[in-house]
């Protein structure tokens, strides 16, 4: 049985962790707003842009003008995964449940005989997927010093994409995230990109009415510019959710861990009062035996 003094620390070093979790949740909460907010802001110009996709595809049938990234390579052997998440954790299963969905997903790709290749954003999940598929791991994009996630952040990966692909390195191309929903509900989302034809058909049903629009210049001209930079918005809305679903889940982590503590708190103290309580009385009795021995 630990002495009181040693039951003394441990209540000390556990009132000690959760003044921290108590910290940890109010940044989390302060930083939730802002999250939520640009990831909010960011769903309307991503879903428009799809539709707009959506639209210019139908305009052109998929004809020999389309932009090989609309297109595609006309095969499925090569699949890169950008599997974005959090730098950091303590922020509950938040992490492995993005990579969990990449796991699965590759699994399931190699068992069809299919090649893959991944990109990692966040350190989080480029150490869960490491373990083993260390291999397949192209690159680990590092984004710790990064402290307020710009556009120019997501173009910088999308290039990086775009050249892969113009060089013959994959033919399709799917982004992993977690598309925030409330701050106790991060939803893992797998969506592919390039081709963007596919990447988009979700939005085609939301054109407006099915208008028939002209474009000047042709259509292929525009989607030759438009498509490297839906790739991007896309990879921006995805690191915008992921923020918001980041700090959501470390605030809901951090109060179920400072709850913990509390109740660990009073458990302790508990058992170092029995105990306090079992002392004295065996010092009072040997104090009463010892008078009536005399």
């Amino acid at each position: 049985m630990a002495s009181l003094k040693d039951l003394r620390n441990r209540i000390a070093s556990v009132k000690a962790t959760q003044k921290i979790t108590k910290a940890m949740q109010m940044v989390a909460a302060a930083k939730l707003r802002r999250a939520q907010e640009a990831a909010e802001a960011a769903r309307p110009y991503s879903e428009r842009m799809g539709a707009v996709l959506a639209n210019i595809t139908q305009a052109i049938g998929g004809g020999g003008d389309a932009p090989a990234l609309m297109t595609g390579t006309g095969r499925d052997d090569v699949h890169l995964l950008i599997v974005c998440t959090a730098e950091r954790g303590l922020c509950g299963g938040f992490n492995s449940q993005i990579a969990r969905l990449a796991r699965d997903h590759i699994r399931r790709l190699l068992a069809d005989g299919k090649q893959v290749k991944i990109i990692c954003v966040g350190k989080k999940g480029f150490d869960i997927l490491r373990r083993d598929y260390s291999s397949l791991i192209l690159e680990r994009v590092d984004l710790r010093e990064v402290k307020t996630l710009g556009f120019a952040n997501a173009d910088a990966i999308a290039r990086k994409v775009i050249q892969l692909f113009s060089q013959g390195g994959f033919d399709i191309c799917t982004l992993f995230y977690s598309q925030f929903k409330s701050v106790i509900s991060q939803i893992p989302t797998a969506q592919q990109i390039i081709p963007a034809a596919q990447a988009s058909a979700a939005a085609e049903a939301g054109n407006a009415g099915g208008a028939v629009y002209e474009y000047e210049p042709e259509p292929g001209e525009i989607l030759s510019d438009l498509i490297p930079r839906n790739i991007a918005v896309q990879i921006f809305r995805a690191l915008l959710e992921n923020a918001a679903g980041e700090m959501g889940a470390k605030m809901s982590a951090m109060d179920n861990a400072t709850r913990n503590a509390g109740d660990m708190i009073n458990r302790l103290s508990i058992t170092y009062n029995r105990q306090r309580q079992a002392q004295i009385t065996k010092e009072l009795i040997e104090i009463i035996s010892g008078a009536e021995a005399l």
